[in-house]
């Protein structure tokens, strides 16, 4: 492919030198040491990286300058955003959404550029998060709605509301740059926490244009967008101890160290989204054509490049011959090529060393027994490593225990389904799991082992986080808090309340509170 043949709209006809950051409600221009962003799809004839622009390099000392921006905002819960109206905390909610969905095309396209996620999806993870708003909106209002009414227990009154917690750093993940990020970022700032944010590592450009709509819809201080490392950035911020939730998409091992460097780790929440090894079991009686099509789905949608992509999967032998042969000519015939082509379901992997992390997983398994079964197996480009189904594959293999987080499958074959629910208690692992088969006889008491194993049970179906109203957490490694448009409202607040004993002054004072509107706190407005 070379630069010609890109559509005009995808074609990348000017750097983004992005010389500026958000911190305190201005856009701050830098002049210090910039990062090249790269993609790893390639414009010219003779592969080369495509240089897409720069961002900031900050320091330090930027870093704690958007921290004391969102302590100062919050200003110990007497700031203007933690004592707003819940009505107008909305309000600017609902501005930012109106000015982000006028920035699609531009956010699409870096989508497809930085992270190599395809035409289709890439609009559909922004169509997604500006519904997450939308949807976050609305239950906010419903949220506040259950609680405007008072209580009376054993002669007291409460009035008992869920208020934010503080100052919130969110770090987002780089495969859903703007969606996961997001998650974090809206219900965090809708229940009045004030926030720093810094982008993933890769998928930093799309943020860009989103930085004016930031500015323009919350009081200042409320939303502080910083670029750099994560090192230099984040570990000196959670080192002051200022922060009063870490919220993080990524792995346990940044996420342990984060809350290490918290001074008083008992007063910091985490809510945790981290990596995951999720099985699909695929038992004796499974619709082949149906099973085979979701760990497809599973296995290789955004190559494997998501915390609920199934990870390995787990065959009955009685049938695993078969599954093996139809599943590798259904992985040999994806088409790969750039995000915007048509049909296309394998893109460029956005880790310069992610193809050369791939070849060593399979190396590993193939000189302890493993074989690539399908014919392009781990067939090598510039950017990629064409998927490789392998097996048989066992524990002591590098691909079982780790978290590949690309495109390669392990298949393990099994006889008795207690080998999968032993393998499933030994894993440090317990996001999802995908199970396949029709036999309600077997299923009901596979089922009532594996909810106790994983947080979410998908029957004849590939793992995933949506609908997002259904709630998305895991066990052990795999996250802390529960998000979902619902829980992650409760996941950034804390209930809290107004208490009074019965008595006529009370009763009078609290009437003329109510009357009055004088307390943005005590209302019973209905919010529509």
């Amino acid at each position: 492919m070379t630069f010609k043949n890109i559509p005009e709209a995808y074609k990348i006809n000017t750097l983004v030198e992005q010389k500026t950051y958000l911190v305190n409600g201005e856009i701050k221009e830098w002049s210090g040491k910039m990062t090249e962003v790269y993609s790893t799809i390639s414009s010219t004839e003779n592969y080369q990286p495509t240089l897409l622009g720069s961002v900031p390099e900050l320091t330090k000392t930027e870093a704690l300058e958007a921290l004391d921006a969102a302590s100062n905002a919050y200003n110990n819960g007497q700031g203007e955003w933690p004592t707003m109206k819940v009505g107008d905390r909305i309000a600017c909610m609902e501005k930012f959404a109106e000015q982000m969905k006028t920035k699609r095309a531009t956010v699409v396209k870096y989508l497809m550029w930085e992270i190599g996620k395809n035409l289709a999806d890439s609009q559909k993870e922004f169509d997604r998060t500006v519904d997450y708003i939308y949807d976050t909106i609305d239950d906010y209002k419903q949220l506040d709605r259950n609680s405007a009414k008072f209580q009376k227990h054993s002669g007291v009154y409460a009035h008992i509301r869920r208020g934010p917690i503080g100052v919130v750093l969110c770090l987002g993940p780089y495969n859903y740059p703007l969606n996961e990020t997001f998650a974090l970022l809206i219900p965090a700032l809708i229940m009045g926490n004030t926030t720093v944010f810094k982008p993933a590592k890769l998928g930093v450009l799309l943020l860009s244009p989103l930085l004016e709509a930031f500015q323009n819809s919350f009081p200042k201080g409320v939303v502080n967008v910083l670029y750099g490392r994560g090192r230099v950035l984040a570990t000196p911020i959670m080192e002051t101890g200022k922060i009063d939730v870490l919220a993080l998409i990524g792995h346990s091992s940044s996420a342990n160290a984060l809350q290490n460097s918290h001074p008083k780790a008992n007063r910091l929440r985490s809510v945790l989204g981290l990596e995951a090894k999720n099985p699909g079991i695929v038992l004796p009686d499974a619709n082949l054509d149906l099973a085979i099509n979701e760990c497809i789905a599973g296995t290789l949608s955004f190559n494997g490049q998501r915390c609920t992509a199934l990870k390995i999967l787990y065959v009955h032998e009685s049938i695993s011959e078969e599954f093996n042969r139809r599943f590798c000519e259904k992985v040999d015939a994806l088409r790969f090529g750039n995000p915007w082509e048509e049909s296309v379901q394998l893109t460029p992997l956005p880790e310069p060393n992610k193809p050369a992390y791939i070849q060593e997983l399979i190396k590993d398994a193939q000189s302890k027994g493993a074989n690539i079964l399908n014919s392009k197996g781990g067939q090598l480009s510039e950017n990629y490593s064409y998927p490789a189904v392998l097996y048989p594959v066992t524990k002591d293999m590098d691909v079982y225990k780790e978290e590949q987080f690309g495109p390669v499958i392990p298949i393990i074959t099994f006889t008795d389904v207690q080998q999968v629910l032993d393998d499933m208690a030994e894993s440090n692992y317990g996001q999802q799991v995908s199970v396949f088969g029709e036999n309600a006889d077997t299923l009901a008491p596979l089922f009532d082992v594996l909810v106790n194993l994983v947080c979410r049970v998908n029957l004849n179906s590939s793992c995933q986080r949506g609908p997002d109203v259904f709630p998305f957490t895991g066990r052990k490694d795999s996250a802390f808090s529960t998000l979902s448009v619902r829980d992650a409202l409760r996941s950034f607040s804390i209930r809290t309340f107004v208490a009074t004993k019965e008595n006529e002054m009370n009763k009078t004072i609290l009437k003329d509170l109510l009357e009055s509107s004088k307390s943005n706190f005590i209302s019973t407005e209905y919010l529509l």
